[in-house]
C-alpha cells in the first residue's frame, strides 16, 4: 500500500471521527427528554447518560466542540503537510503548471477536504442522528461522558469563558423546558398525518385540554329542555312524563322551578314499582348536587369523582336553576354528539313510534305545522307561515288565562296535550292525531 493511500485513509478516518462527534451532538440536542426519561425508567443506562448530558449543556457541548475542533485541525494539518506537497509534486511535472503547483495543490486539497468534511463529517452523520435521535443519543452518551471526564479541566475553563461572555452580552440561560398546549396539539396533528393516531383523536385531545377554560354552561342541557317533577307529583302524571320524555333523571322542585329540592331517577321509581310500593317523589329523591354556572368542566369532573354523583343542577349566583349537566354531557364534549333516542337539544319536535310528537313549547308554529302535515297550513285561521309565534304562545292563548298540565286542545285533526309547564308557560306538549269519529 503506497504512502498516499495510507494518508488518504487516515484523513478519511479523522473525518469519520468528526462525523461521530457531530452525530452525537445532533442526537442529544434533538432527543425528546420525555422519551429519554421513559427509556431511563425502563432500565436503559444509555438513556440515563443521554438525559444527564442534555440537562448539562456546559459539560456536553464543550466536549463535542473540543473533539470536532481537534479532529478538524488534525485532518487539515495532516493533509496540508503531506497531501498538498504530493499534489504539488505531481503538478510540477507539467512545465506550464510548475510555477503554480503549490498554490494549485493547496487549493485542490482545501476544496476536497471541505467537501468531504461537510458530507462525511457533518451532513450524513446528522441525518443519521435525526432518523432516531433517542437511540443514537443513548448509544453514544456514555463514551462522550467518559471523554468529558478526561477533558474536565479544559471543559471547565471553556464553560467559565462561555458563561462570562454570555453575561457580558446579557444573554440569559434558557428557562426549564416546558411543553405548551399548542405543541401538544401540533404533535397530535402530525401524528395523525403520519398514521399514528386515529383522525378523531386530535379533536378529542383538544377538547379535553379546553376543559380547564370551558364553563359547564357550554355543555349543560338548558332549563327550557329539562322535564321537571313536582315534589307532590301524582303517580299518573309522573308516569306519563317519564314515558314520553325518555330521560333517566329528573330534577324535583317545590313551589317554583328555581327551588330544586332533589333529583329522582327512573331506576329508583322502577325499583319501588317492582317491590309493589307506591311511587312517592319526596321519598325517592336524593339531595341535588348544585354546580355554579362558571365552574369549569375540569372542576365538574373532580366534583363528580368526589361526590359519586353523576348529575348536577347548574345554578347562578342567586341559586336560580339554569340547566342540568351529567357525565354523559362531559363525554359528548369530548367525542361529539352521541345520537340517541332521547336527544336533548335536537330536534325540537321528536316523532315517537306510535306516531305522536313530543314538542318543545318554544318551537315555531310554522315549523310544527310543516312537520305534522308536510306543508304550510293554518290553525283555526292563524297563518303560521307569516308569523314567528311559538307553539306555547299559540296553545296558551287558545286555552285561556290559566293553563294547567294535562289540558287538551283539539285543532285541525290534531290533539295538543300540555305535558309540562315552566311557571305559567307551556314547556312540553304531546301532539297526537285525533281519532276519527264513526
Amino acid at each position: 500500500m503506497t504512502t498516499l493511500v495510507i494518508e488518504i485513509i487516515i484523513i478519511l478516518l479523522l473525518l469519520v471521527v468528526n462525523g461521530v462527534f457531530a452525530m452525537t451532538e445532533m442526537a442529544v440536542v434533538s432527543s425528546r427528554k420525555g422519551k429519554l426519561r421513559l427509556l431511563a425508567e425502563q432500565g436503559s443506562a444509555g438513556a440515563r447518560a443521554a438525559l444527564a448530558l442534555a440537562e448539562s449543556p456546559n459539560r456536553f457541548l464543550p466536549s463535542v466542540q473540543v473533539g470536532i475542533t481537534l479532529v478538524g485541525l488534525l485532518a487539515g494539518a495532516f493533509g496540508g503537510a503531506t497531501l498538498a506537497a504530493q499534489i504539488a509534486g505531481g503538478l510540477s511535472r507539467w512545465p506550464a503548471l510548475a510555477p503554480f503547483s503549490e498554490a494549485i495543490g493547496v487549493g485542490v486539497l482545501v476544496v476536497v477536504l471541505t467537501f468531504l468534511s461537510l458530507v462525511i463529517g457533518e451532513l450524513v452523520p446528522k441525518r443519521i442522528a435525526l432518523s432516531n435521535p433517542e437511540a443514537w443519543a443513548s448509544l453514544m452518551a456514555r463514551p462522550l461522558d467518559w471523554l468529558s471526564r478526561l477533558a474536565r479541566p479544559g471543559i471547565w475553563l471553556l464553560g467559565v469563558a462561555t458563561d462570562f461572555i454570555l453575561w457580558v452580552l446579557r444573554v440569559k440561560p434558557q428557562a426549564k423546558e416546558t411543553i405548551s398546549e399548542e405543541e401538544v396539539k401540533l404533535l397530535m396533528r402530525e401524528g395523525t398525518h403520519a398514521g399514528i393516531f386515529h383522525p378523531n383523536e386530535p379533536h378529542m385531545v383538544e377538547s379535553v385540554l379546553a376543559f380547564d377554560q370551558r364553563p359547564v354552561t357550554d355543555i349543560m342541557t338548558p332549563r327550557g329542555k329539562v322535564i321537571f317533577l313536582r315534589r307532590d307529583e301524582r303517580h299518573d302524571a309522573l308516569w306519563h312524563k317519564i314515558v314520553v320524555s325518555g330521560n333517566s333523571n329528573f330534577p324535583v322542585y317545590d313551589g317554583n322551578r328555581d327551588q330544586i329540592v332533589g333529583v329522582v331517577s327512573v331506576k329508583a321509581i322502577y325499583a319501588n314499582l317492582a317491590a309493589g310500593v307506591g311511587v312517592n317523589v319526596a321519598n325517592l329523591m336524593i339531595q341535588p348536587l348544585l354546580v355554579p354556572a362558571m365552574q369549569t368542566v375540569t372542576a365538574l369532573l373532580e366534583t363528580f369523582k368526589r361526590t359519586g354523583q353523576h348529575i348536577g343542577m347548574v345554578v347562578d349566583a342567586r341559586e336560580r336553576f339554569l340547566g342540568l349537566v351529567t357525565l354523559v354531557d362531559v363525554l359528548e364534549a369530548i367525542v361529539g354528539e352521541i345520537p340517541s333516542q332521547d336527544e336533548r337539544l335536537k330536534p325540537d319536535a321528536r316523532r315517537r313510534d306510535d306516531g305522536s310528537w313530543l314538542v318543545d313549547g318554544r318551537l315555531e308554529l310554522a315549523r310544527l305545522w310543516r312537520l305534522l302535515n308536510g306543508e304550510p297550513g293554518e290553525l283555526e285561521g292563524e297563518n303560521p307561515v307569516a308569523t314567528k309565534q311559538s307553539v306555547a304562545d299559540h296553545i296558551g292563548a287558545r286555552l285561556g288565562n290559566k293553563v294547567c298540565e294535562g289540558e287538551v286542545l283539539a285543532s285541525e285533526g290534531w290533539q295538543f296535550e300540555v305535558l309540562d309547564l315552566d311557571g305559567d308557560r307551556i314547556d312540553k306538549l304531546l301532539v297526537t292525531r285525533e281519532a276519527k269519529r264513526p
